[in-house]
């Protein structure tokens, strides 16, 4: 089989850790990237899930740093506070709160 060359442009940091996380698995760039590619040619999808995670969309990661900005310089102070667990079930949240908070 004749091999071919792919070129591709990545962050710095990123490359650094895949670098590592192939070694921590006994691989390569070259060999991982190659399973990748014959895993998408046999099964005409991407073998893993894609989808968007709020926690790191610009909108909540400005946020974020809003919040740390407020701390640091004295204007908000964190507390503690009970859980909240969330549950998100189609477009519906659903707040499930610790069973002594809402018997009386």
């Amino acid at each position: 089989m004749s091999q071919s060359m792919v070129n591709f442009r990545m962050d710095a940091e990123l490359k650094k850790q895949m670098e590592q996380a192939c070694k921590d698995m006994g691989l390569n760039m070259t060999a991982t990237f190659t399973i990748f590619a014959t895993k998408v040619s046999r099964e005409k999808r991407i073998p893993f899930e894609i989808s968007a995670d709020f926690f790191y969309s610009e909108r909540n990661m400005n946020h974020l740093q809003n919040v740390i900005t407020d701390i640091e310089s004295g204007r908000a102070s964190l507390s503690e506070h009970e859980l909240i667990e969330e549950c998100y079930c189609g477009k519906n949240v659903v707040q499930s709160l610790p069973k002594n908070h809402y018997e009386d």
